[in-house]
């Protein structure tokens, strides 16, 4: 079955609960700055073909991120520290949908659940890495290459991104504005990755824009909410749920 054709039978029955979970995806980006690729590809890849989910996650996390690369006085100082990581980004990401194809297959699933755990373990062992300024010329550019596999290999990138990018010792500010550096560069070589193997049609651009409205409508929410609970228990929370759901993923790809 093409894309295409995925795409029409999804529209004939899960489009209401793919905006359910983009609604949610967004909400936890807007507590904690993160987490919506994350989300999107875990829940969806419970029913989808992961290279399915990833076509309806371009959209949504292009816009979501870019917004998050503001403020503009800040932007250039934050992207020439972490420049030679965004190059590592692009040629591990068309590196990797190059040597692997997109995702899809048992293999992607369960690479994606091991992704989802690891770096939910990483976080609720709730250690700080700390990366020598002198380390980061070449780390960098290791960094965002291993996050470019992983991208095209999963279709998240948050894993070893986000360590990384906090063992740089940025202030929080400053660290929400990498990552969306970050994400923005992993989306946009993502799509460029899914079309060059004609992975990302048209038909999946219009269902990629529909998905706007939730995950900015979830965004909102998630802002809302971010000032008025405590995000360390909310985050806390949210890593627990995805190291159970990497395992599920894990377990029910294997059976």
């Amino acid at each position: 079955m093409t894309i295409s054709n995925e795409l029409a039978e999804l529209a004939r029955g899960h489009w209401a609960a793919a905006a359910l979970v983009f609604l949610l995806a967004g909400v936890v980006k807007g507590v904690i700055g993160l987490g919506l690729p994350t989300v999107s590809m875990a829940l969806l890849a419970l029913w989808m073909p992961p290279v399915r989910a990833a076509a309806l996650l371009i959209g949504p996390s292009l816009v979501t991120n870019l917004w998050q690369t503001g403020p503009r006085a800040s932007f250039w100082p934050v992207l020439r520290r972490i420049g030679g990581m965004q190059a590592g980004i692009v040629a591990g990401t068309l590196g990797g949908v190059l040597w692997f194809g997109v995702p899809a297959g048992t293999w992607a699933s369960v690479a994606l659940g091991v992704a989802l755990v690891a770096y939910a373990l990483w976080g609720l062992a709730g250690r700080q890495l700390q990366v020598p300024a002198a380390h980061e010329r070449w780390l960098g550019p290791v960094v965002g290459a291993a996050t470019g596999l992983v991208t095209a290999v999963t279709g998240v990138f948050v894993v070893p991104a986000v360590p990384y990018l906090q063992a740089l010792g940025f202030q929080r500010d400053a660290l929400i504005q990498a990552m969306g550096i970050s994400f923005t560069t992993s989306t946009v070589v993502l799509a460029i990755g899914l079309a060059g193997n004609g992975s990302y049609p048209m038909a999946a651009v219009g269902g990629s824009l529909a998905m706007l409205v939730p995950a900015i409508g979830g965004m909102a929410i998630g802002t809302w909410l971010r000032k008025r609970l405590p995000v360390a228990v909310f985050r806390r929370c949210f890593l627990a749920g995805l190291a159970l759901l990497g395992l599920y993923m894990v377990a029910r790809a294997l059976a």
